[in-house]
């Protein structure tokens, strides 16, 4: 039997949401003239918000406006792991290291499965032991350059399922075979929770709080511990 764990990242590992904190610590490093242009970043948010656009176009509007349209990988580097470092330094909560460390050691694999761009969470995962990241890719033109584009789908709700179905496949995991434990603070995360043999509500919002009381998931608090 293949014992597998699958993680959400943002406020269910980290304390809070890591997109937004990227970006302006993208601008600051790269660009600080383009912090002028938060205002618009927080209409488009609002238009997401309100349904007028949908959440993967949002995220591609504001890595535009912070990051620029067609950025050099190597340029870029060494501020994308500083911000991990940072993330890890500062933003994990105590009780989902806890929680890693525990799946780590009944000989789990651990995956994060999160809609953050790949780009900064491969750095997060391998500073904290994951053996493997699904998350929302960008389009890239060859191997240099990063584009403010979505690669693919948006790795958030049914996607995220659907992603998680692609990896098992790329890795020859036959669900049969597999016991599947899963993790997440967002009602959004109901098909991955739904797919688990295991499923926890950790750190939930309302929503998620509510339905985890329906389908009977444990409720985890990570934030203490």
């Amino acid at each position: 039997m293949n014992r597998i764990a699958l993680y959400d990242m943002d406020r269910t590992i980290t304390r809070h949401g890591t997109y937004s904190g990227f970006l302006a610590h993208m601008a600051l490093r790269v660009a600080p003239w383009r912090l002028v242009l938060v205002p618009i970043v927080l209409i488009v948010m609002l238009c997401y918000i309100l349904g007028l656009i949908p959440r993967g176009r949002s995220k591609e509007i504001n890595q535009w406006l912070m990051m620029g349209d067609r950025v050099s990988r190597e340029a870029i580097r060494a501020h994308v792991e500083s911000y991990a470092d940072r993330v890890v330094a500062r933003g994990i909560l105590p009780g989902a290291l806890a929680q890693i460390a525990a799946d780590r050691a009944t000989g789990a694999t651990l995956v994060i499965a999160s809609a953050s761009y790949r780009l900064y969470v491969e750095p997060i995962a391998a500073r904290l032991g994951f053996d493997h990241v699904i998350a929302t890719d960008h389009v890239s033109q060859g191997t240099q350059y990063l584009r403010a584009k979505i690669s693919g789908e948006n790795c958030y709700d049914l996607a995220k399922l659907r992603m998680i179905h692609a990896w098992m496949m790329r890795e020859g995991l036959n669900r049969s075979e597999c016991h599947i434990r899963a993790y997440s603070d967002h009602v959004s995360d109901a098909p991955m929770l739904d797919y688990a043999d295991e499923a926890f509500a950790a750190n939930p919002s309302r929503k998620l709080r509510i339905l985890a009381k329906l389908k009977g998931w444990p409720v985890l608090d990570w934030r203490e511990g």
